[in-house]
């Protein structure tokens, strides 16, 4: 099998039959959502587990912040987290030391206790490997926010920028190769601090979005990028979309940076982007409420009826919205390894 994602086909067969079911569960396995949802009673547990694949400086931070981010996209709060850490035979003491600082801080930052987890050194692993599984709280369970929450109409917003994350770790991780093809220090330190500016944390625009009271539906862009997030929500949702290319917003280093390695910034690890679905006529309420927290977002595109199919409007005309079985990191890297060899 390719790396990245199951086929959505195949998920959809592994978790139709998972064995006993639980009324307390809202949420369960489903394509497209992120986050298991149950009913404690006065207020819901939001769980959420997510590894981290490709990046390995700033490992911890990069963990924390994935799993965080599904968890305020169901307008929960993420409160406890509890890391899996396998690390190979190479790894030193302080390897170790500067994951856990990593994880420490980033878990002080957003207000979030470390519970629990797990950590050994192992055979067959050729780098540190990392997951995650942050817990949260959503006080009054009618509001709870899901990726299914789509609605035939509503407009499509997109906050930030695309590729950030996957912009982030080509230009910590391969430098020489981007200083090849043209880039410049400049704009290679530059895509290397959004980690931090603009930042992959979509915290404050999902809180923002949320006390609006008008979004339908929320999921940030990881792996697949912008064109994998939409899919899943026309899945989650039982609807199709349309999409305007010329409107997603692309930072200029990650254009640079896609430019220079031929990746479609569409399709390439993009933490840090927030999609929100609303009726059209709370858009321009919705990006007020992102302008307070310093958080900007584009309306890109509706979503449709689920016969009318996906499309993608760019320069060529409309199209069928393409699809990325994996990631153009992923695709990046292993047709970089197969030219080393």
């Amino acid at each position: 099998m390719e790396t990245g994602k199951l086929p959505p086909d195949v998920l959809k067969e592994l978790l139709s039959n998972l064995g006993v079911a639980d009324p307390r569960v809202l949420v369960g396995p489903e394509v497209g959502e992120d986050c298991a949802v149950v009913d404690m009673g006065d207020r819901v547990l939001i769980a959420k587990s997510d590894p981290i694949t490709f990046a390995v400086e700033k490992m911890g931070w990069y963990v924390v912040q994935v799993n965080a981010n599904d968890v305020a996209c169901t307008g929960g709060v993420p409160r406890w987290f509890m890391p899996t850490l396998l690390l190979p035979t190479s790894s030193t003491t302080d390897d170790v030391r500067s994951i856990f600082a990593d994880i420490a801080d980033a878990c002080r930052q957003i207000g979030v206790a470390i519970i629990g987890g797990h950590t050994e050194v192992t055979e067959g692993v050729p780098r540190p490997i990392i997951a995650g599984t942050m817990l949260g709280e959503l006080e009054d369970p009618s509001r709870l926010v899901s990726t299914a929450g789509a609605r035939d109409g509503d407009s499509i917003v997109v906050t930030t920028g695309v590729a950030i994350e996957g912009s982030a770790i080509l230009a910590r991780e391969h430098v020489v190769e981007l200083r090849a093809r043209g880039l410049d220090d400049h704009a290679l330190d530059t895509a290397a601090h959004y980690l931090q500016v603009p930042g992959i944390s979509v915290l404050p625009a999902a809180r923002a979005l949320f006390d609006t009271g008008a979004v339908h539906s929320m999921h940030d862009v990881t792996e697949g990028g912008l064109i994998t997030a939409l899919r899943e929500i026309a899945a989650a949702s039982n609807l199709g979309l349309v999409a305007e290319a010329e409107s997603v917003p692309l930072l200029p280093e990650c254009a640079a940076i896609c430019e220079a390695l031929e990746l479609d910034p569409l399709g390439l690890l993009g933490s840090g982007a927030l999609i929100a679905t609303m009726s059209a006529g709370d858009v321009p309420a919705a990006l007020r409420a992102l302008d307070r927290v310093g958080v900007s977002g584009w309306e890109i595109g509706q979503m449709i009826e689920a016969s009318d199919g996906l499309w993608l409007i760019d320069r060529g005309g409309e199209r069928t919205l393409p699809e990325f079985r994996r990631d153009e990191l992923a695709r990046y890297l292993e047709e970089s390894s197969h030219s080393l060899r």
